[in-house]
């Protein structure tokens, strides 16, 4: 048994722990059942339970979780399009998520997967620094998907543009 103030009393029955809690208006709170024997402290429950709960939301707060950003392309994307959904790929990827790249193909498009493997081959090549593919499915029925993870320890690039005073901006 603990007490109040952080000693320890020493091996006590359940009773005696009690009474002594009781003494000194406090709670007697078991810490650790599993231990033989178990570990109680004597302190103030609402309390205890305060700190266990402020303990858990700042392991929470540390801890990221990965969701999957979708992005869909056609296999007839046009250059400004395609510059648009890679930057945004990229910005899913430094902040941590993972990325879904999906291909549709309408109708007769199917009979041209060159094409679209092509787009799919670009994307990958030009995602190579922040991302690895961790799957990618081939062909399914009229649809291609790449799932993208972000390589450990990516930092964010910051593109420095530098300041122009009035004298250089005229000339």
């Amino acid at each position: 048994m603990i007490g109040s103030d952080g000693k320890q009393i020493g091996i006590v029955t359940p009773q005696e722990g009690l009474a002594k809690a009781r003494e000194e208006g406090l709670d007697l709170v078991e810490i650790s059942p599993t231990a033989k024997p178990p570990v109680c402290r004597i302190t103030d429950f609402g309390k205890y339970l305060y700190t266990l709960e402020k303990e858990e939301k700042q392991a929470r707060k540390k801890q990221h979780i990965a969701h999957i950003k979708e992005i869909k392309v056609t296999s007839k994307i046009w250059e400004n399009d395609y510059q648009t959904k890679l930057r945004s790929a990229v910005n899913f990827l430094e902040r941590g998520d993972k990325v879904k790249l999906s291909m549709f193909f309408r109708g007769r498009e199917v009979m041209h997967l060159d094409l679209g493997k092509r787009v799919l081959d670009r994307f990958v090549e030009d995602l190579a620094d922040v991302a690895e593919v961790e799957k990618n499915s081939g062909l399914e029925n009229r649809l291609i998907v790449i799932l993208f993870t972000p390589k450990p320890n990516i930092k964010k690039k910051v593109k420095v543009i530098p300041e122009k005073d009035a004298k250089t901006q005229n000339e």
